[in-house]
């Protein structure tokens, strides 16, 4: 049996531990030849592939990143992408193809698997935590451990000169991150997409911290919140080649409000891309370590068009269509418990 492997999407910590797994099970129990396509599914487009081993593997643990690089191009992006994937699959007797990626990507991979083109199983990554039907991502611990050490670092300087710190995670349109990192790293508040919020009660919070001699105040944005309608403007977010909202930079028009509501110096941090990068951590080298021998089983057992998730913190396989469409975001009861700590 030939198999397929490829990433798609941003990249995030953890990636590498899963095709380590997923080409170590395949040659060690299988005897599987595993054909890794370079940057996504526009390796499959343009026949850009290598032969991956045991031996190509080693060293590749604790890396950032992915060794097949990665984009957003799909093959219903082009004419005849479809049946180019197809032919290229067929060439290489490959029987299926295990996707890693976001929603974006497995949404792909699900209609890959339902216009016949050929059998996928996917492998949710995202740092976002907002894949549904999976309690957890890889990725997302790192992500989380990167932004709580920002937020240390940034308590002691924002005591040092009075200061709000207005501090922006990334997550996209959900607030897992935010909500992890603010509760873990001590936030006065915390803002997420799941509630709208009232620019003016924020100010308010800030005043009564600062009268009871509190004068540091750390306050966490998730990227894609939103404030309530008709308090503050906001500019409309552009849209990329792939129809994806650009988000990032909210935390600027909040921080400046705050200065104006109150008075206080603000200063912004905009963490971006650096809580992509740099080496998984421990856990998430083994939850991606777990989700790249999961995806092997499954093609053997020809489970295809499903995803392989982590849900009552055992590895179980899903239907792809449960994973994609909605996203998941912050539990009513997480976000209850966060807000006990918040100002």
């Amino acid at each position: 049996m030939n198999i397929g492997i490829l990433t798609g999407g941003g990249d995030c910590p953890g990636l590498n531990a899963v095709i380590r797994a997923v080409v170590r099970k395949a040659e060690k129990h299988y005897g599987t030849t595993v054909f890794g396509f370079h940057d996504g599914w526009k390796g499959i487009l343009e026949e850009r592939y290598e032969e991956l081993t045991i031996e190509r593997m080693r060293g590749t643990l604790p890396r950032g990143g992915t060794i097949l690089g990665t984009t957003r191009d799909h093959p219903y992006m082009i004419d005849n992408g479809t049946k180019i994937v197809k032919d290229v699959c067929a060439r290489l007797n490959i029987d299926a193809v295990i996707v890693i990626g976001g929603e974006g990507t497995l949404s792909c991979a699900l209609e890959i698997q339902e216009d016949n083109v050929l059998n996928v199983v996917g492998v949710p990554k995202t740092i976002d935590n907002d894949i549904a039907a999976t309690e957890m991502t890889f990725g997302f611990s790192t992500a989380v451990d990167i932004a709580t050490e920002a937020i240390d670092r940034l308590h002691t300087t924002a005591e040092s000169h009075d200061r709000v710190m207005v501090v922006e995670v990334m997550g996209r349109h959900v607030g897992h991150i935010a909500t992890w990192s603010g509760m873990a790293g001590g936030a006065t508040i915390v803002l997420i997409p799941e509630e709208k919020f009232d620019i003016n009660l924020v100010a308010e919070s800030l005043v009564r911290r600062h009268e009871a001699g509190r004068y540091a105040s750390i306050v966490v944005v998730a990227e894609g919140t939103l404030p309530e309608d008709g308090t503050m403007e906001i500019r409309e977010p552009s849209i990329d080649q792939y129809g994806h909202q650009r988000l990032g930079g909210i935390s600027n028009v909040i921080a400046e409000e705050i200065e104006n509501l109150t008075g206080f110096e603000t200063r912004v941090t905009v963490l971006g891309h650096v809580q992509r990068g740099g080496s998984p951590n421990p856990f998430d080298r083994v939850l991606g370590t777990r989700f790249g021998i999961a995806p092997i089983d499954a093609v053997h057992n020809k489970e295809y068009g499903s995803m392989v998730a982590l849900q009552n913190g055992t590895i179980v396989s899903v239907p792809l269509q449960e994973a994609v469409g909605s996203l998941k975001k912050v539990s009513p009861e997480m976000w209850s418990t966060a807000k006990n700590f918040f100002a």
